[in-house]
């Protein structure tokens, strides 16, 4: 079975994760995997199941918060037939289901009071009754809890049970965020954009350009691998082009190209005049000082520095004398509407449209 995305990587946190798992794969206590959203604690659970003694057993799973509390208790322990209105036949539950296997509860910070109560003694005794029964059945089953609410403050709060956390938390494995995992983001950014160019029938990936790999870095990543992979797929269906490299990531595709105010920063930069020659033509920018002149460019910034500062008065004038109406000043520039967006959120710039005088 080929390795799944979320578990790509090469870095400390990931592998201090996976080694976590094999080392809890070898007993039977309940577990709890803790993680934010996309970070892959689904595939932790699963990993944990076929790494262990139980791997040839039914791992079976169910998302707490998807369910009212009454289906809920009937989807985990079934129900009788007659047991209530529609009730009309007998319904295996989840946990009979499981029984010798692996149970993954996701999402367990959502469930009930009452229903916390019936899964301590599960846990704890390994009997349950179905939804209006009254013979005790009883089940092998390890359960996996999983979530990425803190359960110790919902303690504390009286929103779950300390018992019950007491007995889910045996050991908890913590699922690294992908911002905490050094270089995988380049790493798993290159596995999709490969899947991507091959479902795009591409001969072959073009590559990353420096933009793109600039927004690689420094975004935050909040979904984790799964907005990595969305940004990544989306980017290569937009850029269409297999024969240049992939210049600008399209991170948020709720942003209107026709909005009038940009947040990317808090800073607002203000452009100065433009000349009168056209915008993009270096003669809108300051001459270069004659050599020796005190107004020369400092040696202090190297050649990257000094390359991004006339990019960015370049970038600052073509927008005003465009009245930043971004999709004209690209055009100016000789750029895609894609391709400017990148360099604004290189820059860190706000455009903003001129007031009316």
């Amino acid at each position: 079975m080929s390795q799944p995305d979320n578990m790509l990587g090469e870095s400390n946190a990931l592998t201090e994760a996976l080694d976590h798992l094999s080392l809890l794969a070898t007993i039977q206590r309940p577990v709890l995997v803790l993680g934010e959203r996309g970070t892959g604690k689904e595939l932790a659970a699963e990993r944990l199941h076929f790494l262990s003694s139980r791997w040839e057993a039914p791992f079976v799973k169910v998302n707490c918060a998807a369910m009212a509390e009454t289906l809920l208790e009937s989807e985990l322990f079934g129900h009788e037939a007659g047991a209530f209105t529609g009730a009309s036949r007998l319904h295996v539950g989840r946990f009979e289901r499981a029984d010798g296997g692996t149970l993954l509860l996701d999402e367990v910070g959502t469930m009930s009071p009452r229903l916390q109560e019936k899964l301590l003694r599960l846990i704890e005794y390994g009997e349950f009754e179905r939804v209006g029964g009254q013979r005790t059945l009883r089940v092998d089953v390890r359960v996996i809890g999983s979530t990425n609410a803190d359960l110790r403050s919902m303690t504390d709060a009286q929103t779950f049970r300390a018992d019950l956390l007491d007995r889910l938390s045996f050991d908890v494995v913590h699922m690294p965020a992908l911002r905490h995992r050094d270089n995988d983001v380049m790493l798993l950014a290159r596995h999709f954009a490969v899947q991507m160019s091959a479902e795009l029938t591409w001969d072959q990936f073009p590559g990353f350009g420096p933009a793109a790999l600039l927004q690689l870095r420094e975004h935050h990543w909040p979904g984790n691998v799964r907005e990595l992979k969305n940004v990544v797929e989306r980017s290569l269906h937009r850029w269409a082009d297999q024969d240049r490299t992939v210049e600008t990531l399209v991170i948020d595709p709720f942003e209107s190209p026709w909005t009038d105010t940009d947040s990317y920063s808090a800073v607002v930069f203000e452009p100065q005049k433009p000349h009168q020659s056209a915008p993009g033509n270096l003669a809108t920018l300051p001459e270069a000082a004659p050599r020796g002149s005190s107004t020369a460019l400092p040696h202090t910034k190297g050649l990257r520095d000094s390359v991004d500062d006339f990019e960015k008065k370049l970038l600052l004038t073509s927008l005003e004398h465009h009245d930043f109406n971004q999709r004209r000043t690209a055009e100016a520039l000789g750029l895609s509407y894609d391709q400017l967006r990148g360099l604004v959120r290189k820059h860190k710039l706000r455009t903003r449209q001129k007031q009316a005088r």
